[in-house]
């Protein structure tokens, strides 16, 4: 009986980095001279990012500082999706980013298409948020995981899980 290797494609990011690149952004911003007497910072609550300044020029600022922080600390900047714009109270603006967690059914169903398109031996399986990929030989896996590198999903994708 031939044994089935696998691995999970998931698309994770660490909140703990998250949470320290807003946190590093935040001391910037405090000691930044452009931001001062300024309005302007990023606040962390669950799964959004709420950038709040003074006017979108200040507000791009804060976003280019934000994305600095979170690539020095390896978070994939494909796994934040940028709200539009908002006026809020006082004169300032405010903007909502979202980070997305695991992978969405409809880049689940192109992944799940891609492999079996390319390698007719491989299975994939759609387990919630993530892909499974199983394969009696390790050579099929490791091409179908050059393949989904290779390919731009619009998401950050991590392989894990390896058996």
């Amino acid at each position: 009986m031939a044994q089935d290797f696998s691995f999970d494609v998931v698309s994770e990011v660490d909140g703990n980095e998250v949470r320290n690149a807003v946190n590093l952004a935040q001391k910037e911003i405090a000691t930044r001279y452009d931001f001062k007497k300024s309005v302007s910072k990023v606040d962390f609550d669950g799964d959004d990012l709420v950038l709040v300044s003074d006017n979108e020029g200040k507000l791009r600022a804060v976003v280019d500082l934000l994305e600095e922080k979170l690539a020095r600390r390896k978070v994939p900047l494909k796994a934040l999706q940028f709200g539009k714009i908002e006026s809020a109270l006082g004169g300032t603006v405010r903007q909502r980013v979202t980070i997305t967690h695991g992978i969405p059914d409809e880049k689940a169903k192109a992944v799940s298409k891609l492999i079996r398109q390319s390698f007719k031996k491989v299975k994939v399986q759609i387990q919630g948020d993530s892909v499974r990929v199983f394969s009696p030989k390790k050579d099929e896996l490791q091409a179908a995981m050059q393949a989904l590198r290779d390919e731009d999903f619009g998401i950050p994708l991590q392989f894990t899980n390896y058996r």
